[in-house]
């Protein structure tokens, strides 16, 4: 290749690296004015910090274990409100077992858990995205990681680490994310299972952190907060990662 072609090669590299910088710092300015189809989805964000959304949570898992929690939707009327825009209070990155929905487990209503689902609980970039959507442009001030007890995902990480098990289809590939959190949890004492599930949460969140400069300036700023929990199937309470 000759040198000019190399040097125009490298101040193409260099504009396009400048721009995706200047893009970078401005994207959540961008996104939290609501221009273009973001603004579509606004309502009045939730007054709740972080703690109170906690909080709220924490309760509403409390209703749901007395057998208590059963929040009405509100009727039609209710429900046509929604049609206008959402603020949650909390986005839940939760796995897709049908014994987990987050709505339920915390007793929350329509409009109020922005909700990520995947078995496994893991983030890849589509999921970060939405949990970006939930914090920057929804105003959601906490972040919940929820795995669960027994998992499925989970106990095929741990097969595919200790047995050199394998998959059909796309089975694999989905648990693939889960390894590190199988490796982390080997030569603790317990059930393997059960500590590779907490290994994963805090995975899920430290990714979380430190791949989404979105989130990382939020959490610095004080405006969201990341947290983990286990839903345990069997009593049906979720113990809070500290």
């Amino acid at each position: 290749m000759a040198m000019s072609g190399l040097l125009s090669r490298r101040n193409l590299l260099h504009a396009a690296a400048c721009g995706c910088a200047a893009a970078a710092a401005g994207v959540g300015a961008t996104l939290a004015g609501g221009s273009g189809a973001f603004a579509a989805t606004y309502a009045e964000k939730t007054t709740l910090t972080a703690t109170q959304a906690l909080d709220r949570l924490k309760a509403g898992n409390a209703a749901f274990v007395k057998g208590g929690a059963c929040v009405p939707v509100g009727g039609p009327e209710a429900i046509a409100r929604l049609a206008s825009g959402q603020a949650p209070f909390a986005v839940v990155v939760a796995c897709s077992d049908s014994r987990t929905p987050p709505e339920h487990l915390f007793d929350a209503r329509l409009g109020e858990l922005f909700v990520i689902r995947v078995a496994g609980n893991t983030v890849d970039d589509t999921a970060l995205g939405s949990i970006e959507y939930g914090v920057v442009v929804l105003g959601a001030p906490l972040v919940l990681v929820l795995g669960h007890s027994e998992c499925g995902a989970v106990a095929a990480a741990v097969s595919m680490v200790t047995e050199k098990a394998r998959f059909p289809g796309s089975i694999s590939t989905m648990v693939e994310p889960i390894l590190p959190a199988v490796l982390r949890a080997q030569g603790t004492t317990g059930d393997l299972v059960a500590n590779a599930v907490r290994e994963n949460v805090e995975l899920v969140l430290d990714h979380v952190g430190q791949a989404s400069v979105l989130i990382s300036d939020a959490v610095r700023a004080g405006k969201a907060r990341l947290a983990g929990g286990v839903y345990d199937l069997k009593t049906g309470e979720v113990g809070f990662l500290s």
